[in-house]
């Protein structure tokens, strides 16, 4: 018996797979269609689907049955479409719906296809395509903006679900949620503990939508919203500080000065909760290693290891008390230290 070639020895097939960019493409645009909510009572075919979603038959029957060779929905028979435990993830109402997660923007794939000058630069390629920064970019383009906001308050539905259990948030009787969006997070926890009191800082174009967030959640007699920019300042004295997600966004420098603005604002017995992607070290896949390089496309940031993290905390006068695991993103525990 002959021995395996180099070809196959090399698993081209996987290869290929790791290589494609038509089917992450072809998902979101099914997913944003919002296909998988006309299939909730059973298989239809494609012509339905094409007439109830404003799309063209042939075409959304060769984009079906891309997905449906990947696992995500089911031909069950000719032209006809059905869901499989993947394409209910991509259900609206579904209790861990994907759906906006898996949202496609345009700005984004402009960028990330121009990957190659981030990785001979070390800058981000979203400038060098879009001719100034992710977040400046937003302030120009209320359309995208708001794309944007939609995908980070799915992301953030998400991960509530995943914490809210694993830390004892209610032993912070006040709780400043700092670059916390139009308030999902804050006021999934509000919710959840009616004694906590809550604090939303960010940007004036985001925490203009915060009131409606608030006020469906039923907590908005419990949570100030202040328009503000945490490289300059936060609110003092509260119990607990929250960064979900912000310092992946930035350098080191500038996750530095974000860290300092938030010491400064916290009391000896404050605690900041850091929600934030952590590297871990080795070969083996983590989600980690993957946004890693989109924030390197995108805004300069970084995903970081845990040493990363306790140099920069260091640096801020602050210490890491522990990380909380958990399904989503891990919780660091940080606490006041001496430098």
């Amino acid at each position: 018996m002959s021995a395996p070639s180099a070809l196959e020895r090399g698993s081209p097939q996987r290869l290929v797979e790791l290589g494609d960019y038509i089917v992450p493409i072809t998902l979101r645009v099914v997913a944003d269609l919002g296909v998988a909510d006309h299939l909730t009572d059973g298989s239809r075919p494609v012509g339905e689907l094409a007439e109830a979603t404003g799309t063209d038959a042939p075409a959304l029957e060769r984009a079906l049955r891309t997905l449906a060779c990947k696992g995500v929905f089911t031909e069950t028979e000719p032209g006809s479409f059905g869901l499989t435990p993947m394409a209910e993830l991509l259900l609206t109402e579904h209790p861990v719906s994907f759906r906006g997660m898996l949202t496609l923007l345009p700005f984004d794939l402009a960028a990330l296809i121009q990957l190659e000058y981030s990785v001979r630069t070390g800058k981000p390629a979203f400038e060098h395509v879009h001719g100034q920064s992710y977040w400046s970019y937003f302030a120009e383009h209320g359309t995208d903006g708001e794309r944007f906001d939609r995908f980070m308050q799915s992301l953030t539905r998400l991960v509530l679900r995943s914490v809210a259990g694993r830390y004892p948030w209610a032993q912070l009787n006040t709780i400043v949620d700092v670059g916390g969006g139009n308030g999902t997070f804050l006021a999934g926890l509000l919710a959840r503990h009616e004694s906590i009191r809550g604090v939303l800082v960010d940007q004036p174009r985001v925490v203009a939508g915060a009131a409606v967030v608030l006020d469906a959640a039923g907590v908005a007699d419990r949570c100030a919203v202040i328009a503000g920019d945490f490289f300059t300042a936060v609110p003092q004295d509260a119990d607990g500080y929250v960064l979900k997600l912000i310092l992946h966004d930035w350098s080191d420098e500038q996750a530095l000065r974000i860290l300092r603005v938030v010491r400064a604002a916290m009391r000896p017995d404050s605690r900041l909760l850091i929600l934030d992607a952590v590297i871990p070290p080795g070969d083996a896949f983590d989600q980690a290693k993957v946004l890693d390089v989109q924030m390197l496309a995108l805004t300069g940031g970084r995903e970081r290891t845990q040493e990363d993290f306790e140099k920069l905390l260091d640096a801020a006068g602050l210490r890491l008390h522990e990380i909380v695991r958990t399904a989503t993103l891990p919780i660091l525990d940080v606490r006041v230290g001496e430098r």
